[in-house]
């Protein structure tokens, strides 16, 4: 099969397009021909090794992991004696990144645990921009933010993979949602359903005298405190993106300022959860959420697939077709 390679740290440059031999699945696993895969900010952390600390996990010196590739979609070749709820045949999508990634490739072997059948009513190419972004949309709202019906819930960074799967998943739970995004991004959160839209091109919310019971910043910087001070009393602010400094501040900072009154402010970290994808894969198959996609790439174009996501402007996700 073919597949993409990365043996050592760096830009995509590094990258490399081989044949390799076919996966074969053991008695747990479930053999996936892919016909999609997406690009997230992990596969981009995967790539360079940056932030360092990352690769405690990732591998010290060099990639622990040599085909990268985290969101697939596909369909079941062939599963071991003891899976029991896929066969052969089946549609599927899912997050990688619990178990090897690999989704770079044209066949990967993966636990069942991984995957959830695809709902008919969207594309795999669709399907594969789904599982990391929405997830880590999910989780922060509702199990790290609270999110309950009625709330005002502002999204910085709406319109990128993970924002634009928060808008859609905060609308769902019945809040009032805005929308903070660039000129040219400001069409695509209002169809997406936003109730209010923001360009932070020519108006910083921090600045005004609105008040928001969540705070998600998943792109752009704000000082911590200039958030905590955009929350109504009791609002929590969760950080699951956006520049180094930010992230620093919502680790060592946030959990200090919790402490000293009513408001919540910390980050957030997504971890794969099955329970999670079917949750979404509920949503996707009654059409309250819908992923956007920017651009497509093949797999020989992976290169440049990452040299425009590092440029940090894309429009939800980008699709790897195999």
């Amino acid at each position: 099969m073919r597949a993409i390679i990365t043996t050592k740290y760096g830009s995509p440059d590094v990258i490399d397009l081989r044949e390799v031999k076919n996966p074969i699945p053991n008695d747990d696993q479930v053999l996936v021909k892919i016909y999609a895969a997406s690009l997230n900010y992990g596969n981009l952390v995967l790539l360079k090794g940056k932030p360092f600390l990352a690769r405690f996990a990732f591998g010290l010196s060099k990639p622990k992991y040599i085909i990268p590739g985290g969101d697939i979609s596909g369909r079941i070749e062939s599963v071991g004696k003891n899976v029991k709820h896929f066969k052969p045949g089946d549609e599927v999508f899912g997050d990688l990144s619990g178990c090897g990634w690999g989704g770079f490739a044209e066949y990967v072997t993966v636990s069942e645990h991984s995957l959830v059948l695809k709902p008919s009513n969207i594309s795999f190419a669709e399907a594969a921009a789904v599982p990391m972004a929405a997830t880590t949309a999910l989780q922060s709202l509702r199990d790290k933010g609270k999110i309950k019906s009625g709330q005002k819930v502002l999204i910085n960074g709406a319109s990128g993979g993970v924002g634009t799967f928060a808008v859609q998943i905060a609308k769902s739970f019945g809040a009032e949602v805005t929308g903070v995004c660039s000129t040219r991004n400001l069409d695509i959160v209002k169809s997406i359903g936003a109730d209010n839209v923001i360009d932070y091109t020519t108006e910083d919310f921090t600045k005004n005298t609105e008040n928001y019971d969540l705070i998600l910043a998943v792109n752009g910087y704000h000082p911590i405190s200039a958030y905590k001070r955009s929350l109504s009393p009791n609002g929590n602010y969760v950080m699951v993106g956006g520049s180094g400094v930010q992230l620093t501040q919502a680790m060592i900072l946030g959990p200090l300022l919790s402490m000293t009154g009513s408001k919540k402010l910390g980050s957030f970290l997504q971890r794969p959860n099955q329970n999670d994808l079917i949750f979404i894969k509920d949503l996707l198959e009654v059409g309250k959420i819908k992923p956007v996609i920017d651009r497509y790439y093949k797999l020989s174009e992976v290169p440049n697939a990452f040299r425009y996501f590092e440029e940090g402007h894309t429009q939800g996700k980008i699709v790897i077709t195999m």
